[in-house]
């Protein structure tokens, strides 16, 4: 049960680093935003991956072309969930995008059968628990217009990115190393980082060279970004190394307290006591795919 306290800290740490993205947006655009994640990640985790190299003596990483395949998809369908994500932020609150994005939860469990992932029927209850919740709480208010609507719907597009890309990285750190999940989880983290930065600098280049000027040039909050992408995404591969990635992403629901935290006091943000009420029933189901 290792994993559930490091799918925590992952959680913590994701709150952060999306809370200096968002701040990115205005400027730098979606995808600039999403650039800093992992262009300024780039040399923490490599420290990382060579830190957890040095502590595993007798560890043997095997390369493979399926495994830089994984670390691929899982790269791909992570830019495109983080932009989608940010822009769900803006469209609703810091909060609310974050709990859009939780999605992930019951189509990352959908996704992982394919791979011949099995779940106790217990954290199925808790998935379905943790679906309702974030329902209600994605369920536009009466009156409200199709902003609400197209803040969800950008929630559910981020949500089944993410379900797809914790996949992809499980996959990847077993193929890498299924005994040394922690060193695994560290080089698939660089190896992705490298591959989207890679990416996302031709791209914008060629289509955005402001955005990709103003997401090079925002110093410190670009730098914070990185750190705590990198050290999140470092527990984040971790965790899904060491179980399945519905259950993981479940745990990591917690970081929906501490979202609505960041939000009421960074931008000035509040959840109406039913918010709190649906909140609750995913923090339920939560414990309960944990438990199972």
């Amino acid at each position: 049960m290792l994993w559930i306290p490091i799918a925590v800290g992952a959680a913590s740490l994701q709150v952060a680093r999306n809370a200096l993205q968002r701040g990115l947006l205005p400027g730098a655009g979606p995808w600039g935003a999403t650039l800093v994640r992992f262009l300024f990640g780039l040399p923490f985790s490599l420290a990382f991956a060579t830190a957890a190299w040095l502590l595993s003596p007798g560890a043997s990483p095997r390369f493979s072309a399926a495994y830089f395949l994984a670390c691929a998809v899982g790269g791909a369908t992570q830019i495109a969930a983080t932009a989608a994500m940010l822009v769900s932020m803006r469209r609703s609150s810091f909060a609310l995008g974050t709990v859009f994005q939780q999605s992930s939860i019951p189509l990352a469990a959908l996704v992982g059968l394919a791979f011949g992932e099995r779940l106790h029927p217990l954290a199925w209850a808790g998935l379905v628990a943790v679906t309702a919740g974030l329902m209600a709480l994605a369920w536009p208010r009466q009156g409200a217009g199709p902003r609400d609507w197209s803040a969800a719907g950008l929630g559910l597009i981020a949500g089944a990115g993410f379900a797809v890309s914790s996949n992809a990285f499980r996959q990847a750190a077993i193929m890498l190393d299924a005994h040394h999940p922690a060193l695994a989880a560290q080089i698939s983290v660089f190896c992705s980082q490298a591959m989207q930065s890679a990416a996302l600098v031709a791209w914008l280049a060629a289509t955005d060279r402001s955005a990709l000027y103003t997401a090079v040039a925002s110093g410190r909050a670009s730098l914070g970004a990185g750190f705590f992408g990198a050290a999140g995404s470092g527990l984040w591969f971790t965790a899904f190394a060491m179980s399945p990635a519905g259950p993981v992403r479940a745990v990591g629901v917690v970081e929906m307290p501490i979202a609505a935290i960041a939000g009421r006091r960074v931008f000035a943000e509040r959840l109406a006591p039913w918010q709190w009420a649906a909140a609750g029933a995913a923090a339920l189901g939560v414990a309960l795919a944990a438990l199972g």
